[in-house]
């Protein structure tokens, strides 16, 4: 059954006028919309408008123009069923045998801060969704195409036979009808937001507030970008999914150079050592063991760096995942080849490290964009976190909150040297990428010490002293950062006493005043931040 004719009407116009030429060149006869029957025909190529096809006018500012049963009764009606041929043929239906859509950028103007009402309900498709969903209903006798990256072959294919297979045509309909499934759920996330602002509905030109809104529903849309080597155990199944639709971003955007497949505990450790080295503008390495830092520092060069970083807890280097927040060059590159790393994430490698490198072939490169995406670039459903539990999804707003030094308060008699106040804002940084209960020394852009992960918040100090003590560290004048307040004054004796001499931590326990007054008797310079960095 060959395809004769086509309805082309797409709001992306990338490669269509090359792919419409290359459709007439087998003979196909075009049917178009508004813009891109203007767009084809100043090509030069033959174009029927859809008005002349379904003889009623494009009306209501182009909202209805291929709503007609002379469009969807040629999409719908079944090419083998002998009475859907004879009431089409009775009703001068002609058969649509190929469609080629694209829809309004509902995703894109959601994503935009400041969006209004009445811009946001205007870009919602009502006649490219129906026209996909007919097609790909009918997918047996019409071929509907929704990617313009899927011109080119698409092209190919009806060029050799005339025709597209059913095989195809059923891929192009499970990929039509996952294109209108995410649109659809984009919009009852946004209307969502709507219904809880019915001011924004009246008025029209009134902004939505502001993002991130939880949602009453939503609806994520995601497809498979890759199958990984295994899960969190080598008995379980695992992949990478992003959202479907969308530019990948991110870590799941990296390009892996080189390396052994990945596995889900590569991925969550690359996830924590990206995040952590981007908080630091002066060059950076953070090194991440079963998804916490196990050292971490802020030099003069990458390779510095890089050497305090491991020399925190070396031990527990050993295996690691390494990020960089630079380029990798030659002589850092050097030196991580002395030791055993699973996977370095970096946005760059120069020539020369990369062949240090290529030796450990096993060794998993993944070269990431430099720049993190702005939130508002991103839909709603992306800038939420979402975790499992048993019966339900967890979700919450990411922690990217900056840091507001003005509002930090200094409580203790003693102000905190200007020295002390560096390695106070470098230990806070790394605190809020430690998994809770987080306690972290620090001194000189450089980790000494790192508590995770306890029980209690004492137990996460003398933890971080034990390691330090291992690594031969003195803590002697070092700062120490609490990702939550000290709930006794016991955390604060401990750190003083391994050699502690300031403190930050968010305040806020009711026994913020025994906490101050240890601090004081301790001769402890101590900071309230006001705000808490809980990781769990």
């Amino acid at each position: 059954m060959a395809i004769q004719q086509a309805v082309i009407s797409v709001y992306d116009k990338t490669g269509i006028v090359e792919f419409a030429r290359r459709l007439t060149g087998v003979g196909m006869r075009l049917v178009s919309t508004g813009g891109t029957a203007k767009l084809l025909r100043e090509a030069g190529l033959p174009v029927r408008d859809v008005s002349e096809l379904t003889g009623w006018p494009e009306m209501l500012g182009s909202r209805v123009k291929t709503l007609h049963p002379k469009v969807h009764g040629g999409l719908l009606f079944r090419r083998n069923n002998a009475e859907d041929c004879r009431q089409a043929a009775e009703s001068g239906i002609e058969p649509i045998d190929l469609v080629v859509v694209n829809l309004y950028p509902f995703e894109a103007v959601a994503a935009r801060e400041g969006v209004g009402a009445e811009e946001l309900i205007e870009n919602i498709d009502i006649g490219g969704p129906a026209m996909i969903r007919s097609a790909a209903k009918n997918f047996q006798g019409v071929a509907v195409v929704t990617d313009p990256a899927d011109y080119s072959w698409i092209a190919d294919e009806i060029a050799r036979s005339g025709d597209c297979r059913l095989e195809t045509r059923l891929l192009l309909a499970a990929k039509a009808f996952a294109l209108t499934a995410r649109y659809d759920g984009t919009i009852a996330t946004e209307f969502g937001r709507l219904a809880c602002q019915p001011e924004a509905v009246e008025l029209g030109h009134v902004v939505l507030q502001e993002k991130p809104l939880l949602p009453k529903r939503l609806h994520p849309a995601l497809k498979l970008h890759c199958g990984l080597r295994y899960g969190e155990n080598p008995h379980q199944k695992a992949g990478l999914y992003v959202p479907a639709g969308a530019k990948v971003i991110g870590l799941a955007g990296a390009q892996q150079l080189q390396g052994k497949e990945l596995s889900y505990n590569n991925l969550v450790d690359l996830d924590a050592a990206w995040k952590l080295v981007q908080e630091f503008s002066k060059p950076a390495a953070a090194i991440i063991k079963h998804n916490n830092p196990c050292g971490t520092a802020e030099q003069g060069s990458l390779l510095e760096a890089y050497r305090k970083a491991v020399a925190c807890d070396p031990v527990s280097a050993f295996g690691g995942v390494i990020a960089f927040n630079q380029a990798l060059d030659a002589a850092t590159a050097e030196e991580v080849a002395k030791l055993f790393v699973e996977c370095i994430v970096a946005p760059g490698f120069e020539t020369k490290a990369l062949e240090k490198l290529t030796t450990k072939r096993n060794l998993r490169l993944l070269e990431i964009e430099a720049e993190p995406v702005a939130p508002d670039s991103r839909g709603a459903i992306e800038q939420l976190e979402l975790k499992r539990v048993s019966g339900g999804v967890l979700v919450q707003t990411p922690d990217r909150a900056p840091t507001q030094e003005a509002e930090w308060k200094v409580v203790t008699e003693r102000q905190p040297s200007n020295e002390e106040m560096a390695a106070l804002r470098f230990a806070w940084k790394v605190a809020r990428h430690v998994k809770s209960n987080a306690i972290v020394f620090a001194r000189e852009g450089r980790t000494l010490g790192i508590g995770a992960g306890q029980m209690s918040r004492v137990d996460s100090v003398k933890l971080a002293v034990m390691k330090a003590s291992a690594a031969g560290h003195s803590l002697q004048g070092s700062a120490v950062g609490s990702d939550a307040f000290f709930p006794f004054p016991d955390g604060v004796e401990e750190a003083a006493q391994a050699g502690a001499r300031a403190v930050i931590q968010p305040g806020g326990s009711v026994r913020d005043a025994e906490v101050i007054a240890t601090a004081n008797k301790l001769g402890a310079a101590m900071v309230f931040t006001g705000m808490r960095h809980f990781l769990h």
